[in-house]
């Protein structure tokens, strides 16, 4: 059918008015199932993460704000079989509950961010940074979004910081946090923390198992000062984001309503298309072209008419995503909504898929149509 692309592209110019505006329909419902796509790939990548990784949390507690470990259990936890490295970290965040603006501190020992975080500094130095107490270095997505550089003081409530340096990461979710000195976090002004964690970071053997670990993790720690809840870090991650993964989970259906409406508009358009056309096909039928021509004709349309739309919608919605850096997060967990390959191929693919779904209705009844009778109509 390529040879017959001039005639399409012809046929939807002497109907611009038409063609536009059922391109630009089409283009903002793959807009938003981009988005809802992005932001249910986002979670699936969160709560998928390496189960070598364990929380140490407080038992019972939710928000970071109300977790407060002591921090010699990274001596007791570091001691026991399986467990490579212990991080202790002190979480503040300026909301617990969901925003689409979440800043998360993360106090840690400075020169145990470098060894478990796998972070490329793309201003500034690692020098700076752990040289000062009140240094932190910023994930470059809340730096876009707040407008922070290097060099500068950022300040959320009573933290204070100055910005030594600013990363990325392969995990996305991680430059929306700030990580700062565990010291400086715990004696900020309204904090008083010294000598408590929020949360301790387990990092185990290859050969360990998980679950066991956190078993015995909770076990060792029971008769301490503070009982714990162990889990890997997905799962916790998964837990924190209990309420909003219910939100995201019945946000699937705003996308297939989108989709929907797409191919109701698609649909829509071919048949007044053909309505027009009808004695025009009609022609093409006496000169030789068969009902499966006919079919194809019009199936071509609206597939190309549903493929252009997506492809304008999901470039807006990768342009969009990209260069906004925005993430929705809960109890200091947050939910990156980063534009990803998988997404593009995925609505592209959902879009040929409409196109041919919309079209099969008007291409059979262009095709059925009686050539004597459709001539008659069109005089």
């Amino acid at each position: 059918m390529f040879k017959f692309a001039p005639y399409l592209l012809k046929t939807l110019w002497r109907h611009r008015t038409r063609t536009l505006l059922t391109v630009s329909g089409s283009a903002v419902a793959l807009f938003v199932f981009c988005f809802v796509l992005t932001v249910r790939q986002g979670l699936q990548r969160l709560t998928q993460q390496d189960d070598s990784v364990l929380i140490v949390f407080q038992a019972n507690k939710f928000c970071p704000a109300t977790s407060h470990l002591p921090q010699d259990y990274d001596q007791v936890i570091s001691r026991m079989p399986g467990v490579r490295d212990v991080v202790p970290i002190q979480v503040f965040t300026n909301n617990c509950r969901a925003s689409l603006d979440v800043v998360v501190f993360y106090g840690a020992p400075a020169e145990k961010v470098r060894r478990v975080r796998d972070f490329e500094l793309i201003d500034g130095s690692w020098g700076e940074f752990e040289s000062h107490q009140d240094a932190a270095i910023v994930g470059q997505a809340l730096a876009s979004r707040r407008g922070i550089q290097v060099g500068e003081r950022f300040s959320v409530g009573d933290v204070t910081v100055a910005v030594a340096g600013l990363f990325t990461s392969q995990n996305r979710a991680e430059e929306d946090y700030v990580y700062c000195h565990l010291d400086f976090l715990q004696r900020t002004r309204g904090l008083d923390l010294v000598g408590t964690v929020t949360q301790h970071e387990v990092w185990l053997e290859d050969s360990a198992n998980p679950e066991q670990a956190a078993a015995a993790i909770d076990e060792k720690l029971k008769s301490g000062q503070i009982e714990t809840d162990t889990r890997t870090k997905g799962a916790f991650q998964a837990s924190s984001l209990a309420d909003l993964i219910h939100l995201i989970d019945l946000s699937r259906y705003l996308g297939w309503a989108c989709l929907f409406l797409m191919a109701v508009l698609l649909a829509t358009t071919t048949i007044m298309t053909v309505e027009d056309r009808i004695g025009e096909h009609a022609v093409l039928q006496t000169l030789g072209f068969s009902t499966r021509h006919v079919f194809r004709l019009v199936m071509s349309e609206t597939v190309l008419l549903s493929v252009v739309g997506g492809c304008v919608g999901i470039a807006l919605a990768v342009l969009a995503l990209s260069q906004s850096a925005l993430s929705v997060g809960a109890e200091a967990v947050t939910i990156a909504f980063e534009p990803s390959w998988d997404m593009v191929l995925t609505a592209a693919l959902t879009s040929l898929v409409i196109g041919l779904i919309a079209g099969i209705a008007p291409a059979a009844r262009a095709a059925k149509a009686d050539i004597v009778t459709a001539l008659r109509f069109s005089g």
